[in-house]
């Protein structure tokens, strides 16, 4: 899980964009406009990372933008992707944990009315360095 940024290859047709990233084997995206091009090629490519990281495939390392040369109805832009921040839009949902603590530690707990689900996700995030 990580950041990353990759090249994508745009390609006007008939008042439309086609979006391909020559590094990531099937990761293409379409749209009607600009903008709504670089909102779904990111889109897409956090997908495709996510499911990559999810199955264990290693991620390819990124072209460099120079190297990668446009027809004349093609340009190329740098999209960036947070998996991290796609893992907490999209998969969100609680999971239920069960943990053991010293009987102390949870008498001293419950007397404060910690919450301890809070505490645990508190310490989870730093631990692993993500920030809120």
């Amino acid at each position: 899980m990580a950041k990353y940024y990759f090249p994508a290859v745009f390609t006007l047709e008939d008042n439309l964009y086609s979006i391909a990233f020559p590094d990531i084997k099937g990761c293409y995206s379409s749209s009607e406009s600009l903008q709504e091009g670089l909102e779904n090629a990111k889109d897409a490519l956090c997908l495709m990372l996510y499911d990559m990281e999810e199955s264990g495939e290693p991620i390819p390392a990124p072209s460099d933008i120079k190297s990668i040369r446009p027809a004349e109805n093609q340009f190329v832009s740098l999209i960036t992707c947070d998996t991290i921040d796609y893992r907490k839009y999209y998969d969100n949902k609680a999971v239920k944990k069960t943990l053991t603590i010293p009987a102390w530690l949870n008498t001293m707990s419950e007397r404060e009315e910690i919450n301890f689900s809070a505490v645990l996700q508190e310490a989870l995030k730093e631990r692993l360095g993500i920030d809120n």
